[in-house]
């Protein structure tokens, strides 16, 4: 059984669990007083209009309306919806699925044995901070500071310059002082903010046998542990959860930058497609969206004075700057686009963090409670629905987890990450990109690959995530930094009526296969050569007798997902010879008074969950636009 099939029965389990401990918000009093029924109620023009209610989109319109004075509209493509799914913080999956997000699949992957996936892209007011596993995490230094080493080595795109926006985005909330003796939590709060309306919150319960699971990592070498996931660093370590400790739900845009917002130059209108953004003499004039109401669809244009922000995410942003005339020249022809500006970057660069199911089983862990005492033990279930429906506590107040190992290549596999790292910075780069890829993205491309390859000679680029349970197994395995390439392009024979075509291109740079099959002989390292061995673990998936390289490959490319719901890249920041989309300043190139802000400018993932960084960009962003105000 392939994981996406697991992971989709996981998640109907859960969605039956959210139903029996959710609290549903009734009514629509929350719903802020801009809040536009119809496009008949939306203005003529609008200093600014914001394209996506997402993570980025109404962060940004929160802060430049702060003012009082600086007109926002932000057009969203999905409903407002109140639902406990998306409140729970329990599991951090109850959202995660069809229900919202747009029906996307990707194309059969070659390498995946033809298989398809699902491209999960929060369809909603909130975007997919709504529908996330709500886990608090940032990239390491290196992850920023090579973004902006694309430029040059003064750039503010850096962990030093990103700092104060990782800390803006967020309120810290520090765990509870019995939690963190019962399992030795670290945290630095020095590496956080105060100020936000989305929480970084904790858990009032963490399972016990985390301990045993950290602690052994102490057993291999190289391994570090520091003091906060907040720190820039790789190793081993607990994260905070996207949720409001006090109400002990999730916190998201919404919540933080929607919801309690009344000011009467912030508009939001919802249900409504953007078809195109206007462009005169090569400038952002407005946008053309469409709503439907029965059998009938309207269309409405609407100015912006200043700018027009696109925040529609990395499936959607490429596809509305195809749709508008701006993108691969080939492309945008046979579609039969007029060309408004060619910019062979839009769409290509496509990355997402691909995730594989290892299964060990530790058959002397006795460590109780556990995670399986939550379906197994009634007495203990007993106990844990008791605390939550009395004050909210307990084992229903955790996520998905709170500690995880990130860790680099050297520490992963020692004897080989050289011949790795040597094997990608001699390769022929462009052998790995569709045939017809423009010069300047193969260009983008190979100086990707070299600084990937110089980060996998780096302790501090993490490239192995493996998130901890406190349960005596393993679990689901995390490839931070992918080095193949996909596209998000549209649908030349329909382009304005049908979703983009989406392809992973999984596995078409052969290293990733590398990586990955020393991401599973590690995983088998930390289970039978360190204290965990003493637990008597059996090696369930793949089975232990598949060990050679080819063997492996071959349990990889049956068992792969390629995309952990990290969407990204498709609009990247990188210079406009090295195929980017956007400048340092989130312009896009050869277009006055258009941005992109999102997850589409990451020219590389950052190895972590990418929630955060986007939080990040957007708070940076309205900086860089209050500059040329």
């Amino acid at each position: 059984m392939a994981p996406i099939t697991k992971f989709g029965i996981l998640v109907f389990l859960l969605l039956a669990i959210a139903e029996s401990f959710g609290r549903a918000r009734r009514g629509q009093s929350e719903l802020q007083l801009r809040f536009l029924n119809g496009s008949s109620q939306v203005k003529p023009s609008y200093d600014y209009v914001i394209i996506g209610a997402g993570t980025a989109g109404l962060t940004i319109a929160d802060r430049l309306t702060e003012d009082g004075e600086s007109t926002v509209l932000v057009i969203e493509n999905g409903k407002i919806v109140d639902s406990p799914r998306i409140n729970q913080v329990y599991s951090g999956m109850a959202a995660m699925g069809p229900t919202w997000s747009y029906q996307i699949n990707s194309v059969p992957q070659v390498n995946l044995r033809n298989r398809t996936t699902a491209v999960l892209a929060g369809n909603l007011v909130g975007g997919s901070s709504a529908i996330n596993a709500m886990m608090t995490v940032r990239g390491t230094e290196e992850d920023y500071d090579r973004w902006g080493n694309f430029f040059s080595n003064t750039s503010t795109w850096s962990w030093a310059g990103l700092l104060p926006y990782l800390k803006k985005a967020l309120t810290f909330v520090p765990p509870e002082a019995t939690v963190v003796q019962s399992v030795n939590i670290t945290y630095d709060t020095s590496f956080w903010g105060n100020s936000s309306s989305i929480s970084a919150g904790w858990p009032s319960f963490q399972w016990p046998g985390l301990t045993t699971q950290i602690e052994a990592f102490q057993d291999i070498p190289g391994v570090e542990f520091p003091v906060d996931s907040g720190a820039g660093k790789a190793g081993v370590y607990w994260f905070p959860t996207f949720m409001d400790p006090k109400t002990v739900q999730r916190s998201y845009a919404r919540t933080g930058h929607f919801d309690k917002i009344d000011r009467a130059n912030h508009d939001v209108v919802t249900e409504s497609h953007v078809t195109r953004i206007i462009l005169e003499d090569q400038t952002a004039t407005g946008v053309i969206f469409q709503q439907g109401k029965g059998n009938s669809t309207t269309y409405t244009t609407v100015k912006a004075n200043r700018e027009v922000i696109l925040s529609a995410g990395a499936i959607h942003s490429p596809q509305i700057l195809q749709l508008s005339g701006i993108g691969p020249r080939k492309l945008l022809q046979s579609a039969g686009i007029d060309i408004a500006v060619d910019l062979p970057g839009v769409g290509q660069n496509f990355q997402d963090h691909p995730m594989m199911f290892m299964s060990i089983v530790l058959s002397n862990f006795t460590t109780h409670p556990r995670p399986s005492d939550m379906f197994g033990n009634q007495n203990f279930t007993d106990w844990a629905q008791t605390l939550w429906k009395t004050n909210k506590t307990g084992p229903y107040s955790m996520g998905i987890g709170n500690a995880a190992a990130w860790l680099g290549m050297p520490v992963i596999a020692p004897e080989t990450f050289e011949s790795i790292a040597s094997k990608l910075e001699n390769q022929d780069h462009a052998a790995h990109l569709p045939p017809d890829t423009d010069p300047t993205v193969i260009a983008g491309y190979s100086v990707q690959m070299k600084e990937m390859a110089r980060s996998i000679r780096s302790p501090n680029t993490a490239f192995y995530n493996h998130v901890l349970s406190g349960a005596g197994s393993s679990g689901s395995l995390i490839d931070l930094h992918p080095l193949s390439r996909g596209t998000v392009n549209i649908n030349t024979t329909d382009p304005f009526n049908t979703e983009p075509i989406v392809d992973y291109r999984a596995l078409t740079n052969p290293v990733d296969l590398d990586i990955l099959v020393e991401f599973l002989r590690f995983t088998k390292r930390y289970f039978f050569e360190t204290r965990l061995k003493d637990l008597s673990p059996r090696q369930m998936q793949p089975p232990d007798y598949v060990e050679d390289p080819e063997d492996l490959a071959g349990f990889l490319q049956s068992n792969l997902s390629p995309s952990e719901f990290h969407p990204s890249g498709t609009c990247a920041m990188m210079p406009k010879e090295l195929g980017g989309v956007v400048d340092e300043s989130l312009k896009v190139y050869g277009v006055k008074n258009l941005r992109v802000v999102d997850a589409s400018i990451m020219p590389t993932l950052p190895g972590a969950n990418t929630c955060q960084s986007v939080y990040a960009i957007a708070e940076k962003a309205v900086d860089l636009i209050k500059a040329d105000m």
